[in-house]
């Protein structure tokens, strides 16, 4: 009896091997809102404007979430039938090749390890708008404790966390269209704006096809977050059922949000203010608006609100980041000792190594004028679309590869429509926005190399971790009767 006891006893206190499947319904919806919701809407929507006109981007932004709805409903897809935290590296791995596996994982964990130095840069330029002669490294170091412990605490405090801001940005877009529209239309006050800021100069599309595609690279940096749901599949309670749902109330409020802000900011402000252009909150075009309706302190208001949207990038970058580099260790992609969790189902080892990466990327910033971390920041530009492509490469071979196993189709928990028009669709979109995202380079009289090194620096490094681990490894691509579906 007493040997029970004991024997009880050690296996109640073993570090779990699996991640806790802690994070409902509303968590997962507020993930991915949240994720989008951000610098990309409260700043970086006012030089789309000022780039393309009203009515450039508005079509640069719809074009582009239609693209995300058909990765989204791909992951969607994927992941309700098999939800891991490895998410697309996973899939890639099991669906096209081992070695896009590879390359997918580091690319993703990069992509948001180099975002959680960045975030740690905003916030600092944020609190000096405020306190003007604090020291930087102060605020810097204030946001990475209050990041880690959220992530350190439980799965389920990461997710509470990420409710209450993604709560706060919808509501401030939602009291910001309200107010908007009743200036467009006179209702609190003062001139009918109307459609009159519609039909000044060359608006409403201002620079052509050229300038437009110039505002997709600014649109997709704007909708990347969503993918975010495909790794919290591995830590929700009910993913076959949780995930559709997610897709289904997500990307419409994304794409309802973004539309209607940007139609909204083009209705009220010519595209022709400079101060469209400006990645200064005190001109933002939220700010402006705000000022313009006559609510007190709108500056500050946004400042604040900005800077709960920074903290919860940074909060959802260290989650997403950490989760990846567990898998790939997991995985034997990673080093096996950073798979290791600690009793509350928390990869700590990948945290810790993750926020070092940010931290000393982020002090990079003090040496050479930021030439480190510029180009740092410039190698993760890509990232984000390259994952997007794997997306939409590994649910194209994955539908293809169940379909030729013989399997049910309505067997599966969540099926992605438009197939194969889908992913094939989003593919080569996102092709064309990564290969044009700098096309000006190579317009001039001379191509511009710098121009051309900074912009694309992300692809080659891809390509050159995808080919090395195929060489070493000799990996081959997976033949469509050999994929597996077992979960792992």
């Amino acid at each position: 009896m007493q040997n029970a006891v004991q024997k009880t006893t050690i296996t109640t206190t073993e570090a779990p091997t699996e991640l806790k499947r802690k994070l409902k319904a509303r968590h997962l919806t507020m993930i991915s809102l949240g994720g989008t919701i951000g610098t990309g809407l409260f700043l970086a929507s006012g030089g789309a404007i000022h780039t393309a006109g009203p009515g450039g981007a508005l079509v640069a932004y719809i074009a582009i979430g239609i693209m995300v709805y058909f990765l989204m409903t791909s992951l969607a897809e994927m992941a309700a039938y098999m939800p891991v935290a490895g998410s697309f590296s996973t899939y890639a791995t099991k669906f096209v090749d081992p070695a896009l596996g590879f390359a997918l994982g580091w690319n993703y964990w990069y992509n948001w390890a180099i975002t959680i130095a960045a975030e740690l840069s905003a916030v600092t330029m944020i609190m000096k708008f405020w306190f003007p002669n604090s020291p930087s490294i102060l605020w810097s170091a204030l946001c990475l404790a209050i990041m880690f412990l959220l992530n350190y605490l439980s799965v389920k405090g990461f997710g509470e966390a990420e409710y209450w801001f993604s709560i706060i940005k919808v509501a401030t877009v939602v009291v910001f269209l309200i107010v908007s529209f009743a200036m467009i239309f006179g209702i609190m006050g003062g001139e009918a704006v109307g459609f009159k800021n519609f039909t000044i100069g060359d608006a409403p599309f201002h620079g052509g096809f050229m300038a437009m595609l110039s505002i997709f690279m600014a649109a997709g940096f704007s909708f990347q977050g969503t993918e975010l749901l495909g790794v919290a599949a591995g830590e929700s309670d009910d993913p076959a059922r949780n995930i559709p749902r997610a897709v289904r109330r997500v990307f419409w409020r994304i794409l309802l949000f973004y539309v209607l802000a940007i139609l909204a900011i083009g209705l009220l402000i010519p595209y022709t203010t400079e101060s469209l252009a400006s990645d200064d909150v005190t001109v933002s075009p939220f700010t402006l608006v705000f000022d313009r309706a006559g609510i007190a302190f709108a500056a500050s208001v946004m400042n604040a609100i900005i800077l709960t949207a920074v903290l919860s990038a940074g909060n959802s970058g260290m989650y997403a980041s950490t989760r990846m580099l567990w898998e790939l260790a997991r995985d034997g992609k990673a080093p096996k000792w950073l798979a290791k969790l600690n009793h509350r189902g928390v990869p700590v080892r990948a945290l810790v190594v993750t926020s070092l990466v940010g931290t000393l990327a982020f002090l990079a910033s003090f040496f050479g004028d930021g030439v480190v971390y510029t180009w740092l920041l410039n190698a993760s530009g890509m990232s984000g679309f390259i994952a997007w492509l794997g997306i939409a490469i590994s649910h194209y071979r994955f539908r293809k590869a169940y379909i030729a196993q013989g399997r049910d189709l309505n067997a599966l928990p969540y099926k992605a429509k438009w197939f194969p028009f889908g992913p094939l669709f989003a593919f080569a979109l996102c092709l064309i926005v990564i290969l044009g995202q700098n096309y000006t380079a190579f317009t001039g009289g001379e191509i511009d190399w710098n121009g051309v090194l900074v912009s694309y620096i992300g692809l080659p490094l891809f390509i050159a971790v995808w080919l090395g681990y195929k060489f070493i490894k000799k990996t081959k691509v997976v033949p469509l009767h050999e994929c597996d579906f077992d979960r792992p």
